[in-house]
């Protein structure tokens, strides 16, 4: 009797939460929902996101330039714009390496740690502190910074679907809080991959994957209260998304042979470079007046861009008006549904911004701010130091909580 009694006891305290003692500092958890408008929250959609709006705050955010996911993601927990950070664009080539092209697409460059020396991630920052930080996915999350990376990070998989990597953060908070992460970062595709093919307008599809990972928001949030450990949530998305057609285009052969120039990007906006010989001409042709895109030499790029100085960026970028694309060539993806990497200045490129919880001060409104501004908050939130960047801690200290 008695041993059934201990058994039974035993299995009760293995089943109870793991409630958090009231002096450990809370966990934060910073979310990317790659994509996300900020309207999209008046959709009727977010249930979720809704109720933990009134629990802290929700706001747009200003992406930096060029507004595309490798460069803003890696800004987001650096602090620093791409120029400063390194990742000029989701595709780069560095002078130091003339035959080689960064790409999102190129496990074997994207991966490759030479191209992400320029900017130390939070994540590394808090490891040298000595707090334990995790990584659910995150551009750059997988590289090692002198050998050191996340005590725990996933290699991205586009297969590892949303719900799991909600669960994999669960199992993560089910740890006693000594090797618990108090840093997590995770990271949501869906609703990019839907804008990109069916636009940012009203659609079953876009609208699917919204109310998708609301949903698994939810779970979320759910599941930390009632594992009894104390959170703060950050919520960001790394750009917005504007409508693409068939009829706005602008062709680069167009203008200029393609064998005098690079396209090293192209798109909402397009990175260039002069091949060998050939400068004056390709100068020639592009710096000029243009119908629904203007050009410049990165050193003469407009001031509030911030971007040119990086070796990375290419000689010329050219920049279409919001809506329009630029080609090199035949595409190699239909000219429609959505796009992103337009001048951040433009509404449309706004991107979502949350945060939520314990440290949280609940806040109405926010007045648009830069996305390097996330980085001084995400330091305060996990008591790391910042390391110099170009975000104003001033911005978002009126939202922690004192």
């Amino acid at each position: 009797m008695i041993a059934r009694l201990i058994a039974a006891l035993l299995a009760l305290a293995l089943a109870a939460p793991a409630f958090a003692n009231e002096g450990e500092p809370p966990v934060t958890i910073l979310i990317s929902i790659d994509g996300m408008r900020p309207d999209y929250l008046d959709r009727g959609l977010t249930p979720n996101l809704g109720e933990l709006r009134k629990r802290g705050v929700a706001a747009a955010m200003r992406p930096s330039f060029p507004s595309k996911t490798f460069p803003n993601h890696y800004t987001i927990v650096t602090g620093k714009r791409p120029d400063r950070n390194g990742i000029v664009g989701n595709m780069m080539i560095d002078p130091v390496r003339p035959d080689q092209k960064f790409s999102m697409g190129d496990a074997r460059q994207a991966l490759d740690p030479f191209w992400w020396q320029e900017a130390e991630p939070i994540w590394i920052t808090a490891e040298k502190a000595g707090i334990r930080t995790a990584t659910m996915f995150w551009p750059g999350s997988e590289i090692a910074h002198g050998g050191l990376r996340p005590s725990d990070w996933m290699r991205f998989d586009q297969n590892i679907g949303n719900a799991q990597r909600v669960n994999t953060v669960l199992d993560w908070m089910r740890r006693p809080a000594a090797i618990r992460p108090r840093l997590v970062t995770m990271y949501f595709d869906t609703v990019d991959t839907a804008g990109h093919r069916f636009g940012p307008g009203r659609s079953p599809e876009l609208d699917a994957a919204i109310a998708e990972v609301d949903a698994r928001i939810g779970d979320l949030v759910r599941g930390v209260e009632a594992l009894g450990v104390n959170a703060n949530f950050v919520i960001t998305a790394d750009h917005g998304m504007a409508e693409t057609a068939e009829d706005r285009v602008i062709q680069l052969d167009d203008l200029i042979d393609r064998a005098s120039y690079i396209a090293v990007e192209a798109g909402p906006y397009a990175a260039i470079e002069p091949a060998a010989g050939t400068d004056e001409r390709v100068y020639q042709a592009l710096l000029k007046p243009h119908e629904h895109m203007a050009c410049h030499r990165k050193e003469d790029l407009p001031a509030h861009l911030h971007y040119g100085k990086n070796p990375r960026v290419a000689a010329i970028i050219c920049i279409a008006d919001i809506g329009w694309t630029i080609l090199s060539g035949p595409p190699s993806w239909p000219v429609k549904g959505g796009a992103h990497g337009f001048d951040p200045a433009n509404a449309d490129m706004q991107a979502l911004f949350m945060a939520f919880d314990p440290s949280i001060r609940p806040t109405a409104s926010l007045p648009l701010f830069d996305n390097v501004d996330v980085y001084p908050l995400l330091a305060a939130l996990t008591g790391t130091s910042a390391l110099p960047s170009d975000g104003n801690a001033a911005t978002l200290a009126p939202l922690l909580a004192r």
